[in-house]
């Protein structure tokens, strides 16, 4: 008797990314790619991880440890994770045949737009046309404004390491230099809070901003309203915390001006780049706090960026809002109401999301400090707490723990920023596809809550 096992759509993300990752880990490893020395196997698993993944950890230097050779494979590997494996996959399978499977239709479809119903081939064109773009005005604004600081690849690496929100850079201080240059910072932060959007969210754009000058009287999606005001929120919000945490602690040596950019572009970094223009371990608790929460939210559904999304934010506080204060009311953003279906999602998602990261941090203090009394251990668990958040946000910063860690640590930050890129929904919806639909009901009774 034959057996027929077959996949769930779910599941060819997954595959495909860890297929990459593998890859990119063996040729990371090869001496071609190495210009300092070998190579542990876990560390080249990790970097390549972390930049498939686009989070931006590392426990070797980049610019130095690296070849060109090896930082080239590195960027492609930012590349492939930033528009996505079944992106362009997908992309490739049109050009070539010009049909496109349910599966792929399905798979991509969930990835990229709140609205799965849409014509696949032609916006995977766009996407691509839309990302590389980007890259290549990032690259070119870089690489004038510095004027002959930096050579053209340089520029092409942090701007495509911006944009998919990697924060992977080929200086050791990532971008502590630039701190004070209003310029420098606007492009990686324009490039960082692009990349975080979504490509649904571009593409409206594209064709709104040129038709209201026009002076054409058109309206933004939902969604798309969602996504900018809220990340509009959070920008401001994190950075005016960040700013008036440092500016009263005043254990930062800088000017109002260096502090109050650093503030914004920590906010904007957090919301998944990894760029960091400060040294993290010089914040306060109270910043390090914000950030926190700031990695845990992510970007928008469907962009570069991690974390448990915008939207599932958003969707949150509404439905909050409605039960504190409006009892029995729906969870309403703007003029529509979430739907219920969605409404649970979210839910689900934060809660999964959230026990990840406590069941994460759980275990690596066990690996990182668990024979060691407290005493000899403070700050070990915020460090431990802004590493997790930060790998399964995909954001990249660091307190300066990743070098250090053990190596099942680092199993586990590669585990977390495995779920984090690929999303937690899409492993909550791939057991959710393969289990069975139940065929009764238990009884309901009344439980004392709180």
């Amino acid at each position: 008797m034959k057996i027929h096992f077959k996949l769930s759509p779910y599941a060819y993300p997954m595959i495909f990314f860890a297929l990459v990752i593998f890859v990119g880990a063996f040729l990371l490893h090869m001496d071609f790619s190495l210009a300092k020395g070998p190579i542990s196997w876990v560390d080249a698993l990790f970097t390549a991880t972390s930049a498939t993944c686009v989070t931006g950890l590392i426990v070797v230097d980049t610019g130095t440890f690296f070849t060109r050779i090896g930082q080239i494979i590195i960027l492609s590997l930012i590349q492939i994770g930033g528009l996505g494996i079944m992106t362009i996959t997908s992309l490739i399978f049109y050009l070539w045949s010009r049909r496109i499977s349910l599966t792929d239709r399905i798979a991509v479809g969930q990835g990229l737009l709140h609205d799965p119903t849409f014509s696949l081939g032609s916006f995977l064109i766009k996407v691509a046309v839309m990302t590389f773009v980007i890259e290549g005005m990032g690259s070119i604004l870089l690489y004038l404004y510095l004027g002959g600081k930096i050579d053209y690849f340089s520029a092409l690496f942090h701007s495509i390491s911006a944009f998919c929100n990697a924060g992977f850079s080929l200086y050791s201080d990532s971008l502590v230099q630039f701190r004070s240059d209003v310029w420098l910072n606007f492009i990686i932060m324009s490039l960082i809070i692009l990349g975080g959007l979504g490509f649904s969210v571009l593409q409206e754009l594209y064709y709104y901003i040129p038709s209201r000058l026009k002076g054409k009287r058109i309206r933004l999606s939902w969604h798309t309203r969602v996504v900018l005001s809220t990340t509009f929120f959070l920008i401001i919000g994190g950075g005016l915390f960040i700013f008036l945490a440092e500016y009263f602690a005043n254990n930062l040596h800088y000017s109002f001006k260096e502090k109050f950019l650093l503030s914004i572009f920590q906010s904007v970094t957090c919301r998944t780049a990894g760029f960091n223009t400060v040294s993290i371990e010089h914040l306060t608790n109270v910043s390090l706090f914000i950030m926190i929460l700031l990695m845990f939210i992510g970007g928008a559904p469907g962009s570069c960026a991690g974390g448990i999304k915008v939207t599932t934010f958003r969707t949150i506080l509404a439905y909050a809002r409605s039960q504190i204060f409006i009892k029995g009311k729906q969870a309403v953003i703007g003029n529509f109401a979430v739907k219920e279906e969605d409404l649970n999602k979210a839910i689900v998602l934060f809660i999964f999301a959230f026990g990840i990261i406590l069941l994460a941090v759980m275990l690596l203090n066990i690996t990182e400090g668990g024979d060691v009394p407290h005493v000899f251990t403070k700050g070990l668990f915020l460090e431990v707490l802004f590493e997790a958040t930060s790998a399964f946000g995909t954001v990249g910063l660091s307190t300066g723990l990743t070098p250090h860690l053990s190596f099942a640590g680092k199993l586990i930050i590669i585990t977390l920023m495995f779920i984090g890129r690929l999303g937690p929904i899409l492993f909550l919806s791939f057991v959710q596809h393969v289990q069975e639909e139940p065929r009764f009901f238990w009884p309901e009774e009344n439980i004392l809550i709180g």
